[in-house]
């Protein structure tokens, strides 16, 4: 009995012995059959996509920098201050018009004066009326003009009497001489923003002026001239004096103004006078009121005058007396009339 017990216990140990020794085996060949190898997939090429072209951002545009005021001194020493070239402009001068027309402005101007009758187009521009009865303020402040434009046929009072209504107003004097007048245009020019327009005027005019000083060059012996602006009293006439423009192209067209030997401006002489001085040349201005060189041999003792007795007195268009650039046209042809000696080729 004890020896089959003991057997028993022997085959047990070795059964147990065998399970143990075999159990990491059996558990390697099963690890060895689920560890199945894993296909390895061939790495597919991506597509490559075509680069996108990104938008360049357009620059934005920036504000425009705010132009500088205009800022003109005019002849009365008052700053005129415009934010940008006048756009309705009201002309209270025959000069100023003219001048506004002849720099290509004309057409910024929405009031005149009744004087201001040329060029023609200026009938298609609304009268104020006339300054001689006082400022026409009502008619001018309707028009709602950005800028007055005067010369100095009104006065320091008037232009005060409008800028008192908060009227831009620039007054501008007459030249005393050619480059009085191309400064003048520049200003207007400056003013209306018609620089380019003026300077190539002004270059004309110069060049103009320039060929009648040439035939001039020689003369030697320059007549008296008398020229005549108004003889409602023929009896005591009217003529400009020392300092005048009328005077200044008189002398330069190689004259002597008769009137230079007075006081003023304008000078009312006595037909004595004018018989005393003898004028070798007479220039009727007043022509256009009906006054003719027949009329003028009528005056008593005007006949024993020598332009009288020579057949030497001359109807003129009164455009000196409108300091504009039809002044370079009235020295032009009263340098003819005084020397047609040089101006016959």
């Amino acid at each position: 009995m004890k020896k089959l017990t003991y057997q028993i216990i022997v085959v047990l140990s070795a059964t147990l012995l065998l399970g143990a020794c075999a159990s990491p085996a059996t558990t390697e060949v099963e690890v060895v059959e689920e560890a199945t190898e894993v296909p390895v997939e061939e790495p597919t090429e991506e597509p490559k996509e075509e680069p996108t072209e990104v938008p360049t951002e357009e620059p934005t545009d920036l504000p425009e920098p705010t132009p500088e005021p205009i800022v003109v001194t005019d002849d009365l020493g008052e700053e005129v201050v415009l934010a940008e070239p006048a756009q309705r402009i009201v002309s209270l001068s025959p000069s100023i018009t003219e001048s506004l027309f002849d720099i290509g402005a004309g057409d910024l101007i929405v009031g005149r004066d009744a004087k201001s009758n040329y060029p023609e187009e200026t009938q298609e521009i609304e009268s104020v009326g006339s300054l001689w009865e006082g400022l026409p303020t009502e008619t001018i402040l309707a028009l709602e003009p950005d800028l007055v434009i005067v010369a100095q046929i009104v006065s320091p009072e008037q232009v005060q009497e409008l800028k008192d209504l908060d009227l831009n107003v620039y007054w501008q004097a007459n030249p005393e001489d050619f480059q009085g007048l191309y400064d003048n245009l520049m200003d207007l020019a400056t003013l209306t923003g018609k620089e380019e327009a003026a300077q190539e005027l002004v270059t004309s005019l110069q060049d103009r002026v320039t060929a009648v000083e040439e035939k001039l060059a020689d003369v030697e012996e320059s007549p008296l001239v008398y020229y005549e602006l108004d003889a409602t009293d023929p009896v005591n006439p009217w003529t400009p004096g020392p300092g005048t423009f009328i005077s200044y192209i008189i002398n330069k067209a190689e004259g002597l103004n008769l009137g230079d030997a007075m006081d003023g401006a304008w000078v009312q002489l006595s037909s004595e006078e004018i018989i005393t001085q003898n004028p070798d040349i007479i220039i009727l201005a007043d022509a256009l009121f009906g006054i003719t060189p027949e009329g003028v041999a009528e005056r008593p003792g005007w006949d024993g005058i020598k332009a009288v007795e020579e057949e030497q007195v001359f109807p003129f268009e009164p455009i000196l007396s409108v300091p504009g650039p039809r002044l370079v046209d009235g020295f032009e042809q009263l340098a003819e009339i005084l020397h047609p000696e040089v101006f016959d080729n």
